[in-house]
């Protein structure tokens, strides 16, 4: 998609202006979370969590590394989420109760200990880099743990469908009959993802950590 996007400016602004939009823009990254809440479960019999989060985060360094090579220089890095206390791995996962899943938000923070520490490393050896790290995890935990802190009702629900489980495309079947009326009451919009207040709430936090690593 990089390279898509690059051949759709080439033609328009020539070698010298796409090199420089290249150069000067700022690339948002996020990695991991599926891989944590999807994906690992399957492969734990292969795998335990440590050995996991390291072929995780060859992965991602691979690809900041490819990027780099095609010329990204600001690159912010978003960590994972506390994945255990999403509503779908609440229901999945939680128990009868639908609590946070301990070892899943270990094993986010053992991944993001990883990625920081990788990304310090990178910006030590690439020339010019300015890779920043955001971290989402502890203020999205702080909403989901002191929702009315941040005037939000519901944290453990998403808006959409049953909000228990569903995500993305999966609510539209549900949409009129148990779509919330009010979404700004709620931390998620499906059982996966914020809201848009939620990310109101939380981008402004994130910038103002990446902000001064990036330029």
């Amino acid at each position: 998609m990089f390279n898509d996007y690059v051949g759709k400016i080439k033609p328009v602004l020539g070698e010298e202006g796409t090199a420089n939009i290249v150069l000067k823009s700022i690339y948002v990254v996020c990695v991991g979370s599926n891989d944590i809440s999807n994906t690992y479960p399957i492969r734990s019999s292969q795998y335990d969590i440590n050995s996991y989060t390291d072929l995780l985060i060859n992965s991602a360094t691979s690809f900041f590394k490819e990027l780099y090579g095609l010329g990204a220089r600001r690159i912010a890095i978003l960590s994972l989420p506390p994945i255990g206390c999403l509503p779908s791995q609440r229901t999945l996962t939680g128990g009868p109760n639908r609590q946070c899943n301990e070892f899943t938000n270990q094993a986010a923070m053992l991944f993001n200990s990883k990625l920081s520490s990788t990304i310090d490393s990178l910006n030590q050896v690439l020339p010019d880099a300015r890779l920043a790290f955001g971290d989402i995890y502890n203020p999205l935990l702080s909403l989901i743990q002191n929702p009315a802190k941040y005037g939000f009702e519901v944290a453990t629900k998403g808006c959409c469908g049953t909000g228990n489980i569903e995500v993305s495309v999966f609510c539209n079947r549900l949409e009129d009959t148990y779509t919330c009326k009010d979404a700004s009451k709620y931390i998620f919009w499906d059982s996966f993802h914020p809201t848009e207040k939620a990310y109101k709430t939380l981008v402004p936090i994130v910038l103002k950590q990446a902000l001064n690593k990036l330029f």
